[in-house]
């Protein structure tokens, strides 16, 4: 006599359990992903901020032991002087310096903001040292 092999599976309730350990961690995971897009906008803004700190400063230095070096900041707007700290002379693409309409001696806080696609902005502020 031949004995029949049972056949084995998974059952309804196994099936159903795993179905809804899925759905949650894709509910958790899901929006995690998605806001990803503007935290590397928001960072890559933050990235050319501080670059033109940087940049802003080494200005400040160069400026400082040779006069006739560097550019003069006092009395121009962030949105005119900043471009000045690139070697193309301009921002990048989609970019723009708003802040101090007139510069002074010491230290200057000038915004920067991107446009994204979706319309929204995301914005970071960066130092600007004075300098005659």
């Amino acid at each position: 006599m031949k004995l029949l092999k049972k056949q084995r599976g998974f059952t309804l309730v196994e099936l159903v359990a795993t179905t809804v350990i899925l759905g949650v961690l894709a509910a958790v995971a899901i929006p995690k992903f998605i806001d990803l897009k503007g935290d590397s906008a928001q960072a890559s803004v933050k990235g050319i901020a501080d670059t033109l700190t940087t940049a802003g400063n080494a200005n400040y230095a160069t400026r400082s032991v040779t006069p006739t070096a560097g550019f003069a900041s006092i009395k121009q707007s962030c949105s005119d002087f900043t471009p000045n700290l690139f070697d193309s002379k301009v921002l990048p693409d989609g970019f723009k310096a708003s802040g101090a309409s007139s510069m002074i001696s010491g230290n200057n806080i000038c915004t920067l903001t991107r446009k994204d696609s979706d319309g929204s902005e995301k914005t970071a502020d960066f130092v600007i040292i004075g300098v005659n």
